[in-house]
This record gives structure tokens, sequence and C-alpha cells, in this order.
């Protein structure tokens, strides 16, 4: 088995855990409001990313938001690395984070 060891390089995201049923990696959501500038109002957008998550994070749950490093890719979609846990989250639903 290769050890996860990737360097951080690049961008810090935050985003709502929105899947964890892979095998060490889970899917944040990143929501984010894009302008139209016909209508002069904002829509609701998403994005979601796939993160490497290490044994050493338990107790993470869907809804926790979590602070991921970019790093080397890791496999096809995995770009990022879960580097801390920054809130916990009872709340089971997909929701709009801004509001």
């Amino acid at each position: 088995s290769s050890g996860i060891n990737a360097e951080y390089g690049g961008r810090l995201l935050r985003g709502t855990i929105n899947n964890m049923k892979m095998k060490r990696t889970l899917t944040i959501r990143r929501d984010y409001l894009h302008y139209i500038k016909k209508y002069n109002r904002f829509e609701k957008r998403h994005k979601n990313i796939s993160a490497h998550v290490s044994p050493a994070f338990i107790d993470l749950n869907k809804g926790d938001t979590v602070l991921v490093g970019q790093c080397r890719p890791l496999s096809k979609t995995v770009r990022f690395n879960v580097l801390k846990v920054i809130a916990t989250s009872a709340a089971d639903k997909k929701k709009f984070s801004k509001f």
C-alpha cells in the first residue's frame, strides 16, 4: 500500500462534507453566488470536490465544514487533502451554506 504523503502548495479551500462513501476519500460541496448582469441578481451555484482524508481524521460526519489544501494528483479526481476540521454539524441535510 502506498502511503499518501502529499505536500501542500496552492489553494486552500473550505467546504461542507457531502459524501463519505469512498475509502479514505470524501466529497465536499462548495456553494457560491454567481452574478447575472442582465437581471441584476445572483444565482446559487455549487461545485463538488473530491479530497483525500487521512485515517487520523476520525469522527468526520456529513455536514461538517473542513479545510482542504491542494496537492499533487492522488487519483483521477482527487487533487485535495483534508487539513483540518473547522466546524461540526448535527444537521444532515443539503443546504446552501451562505445563509
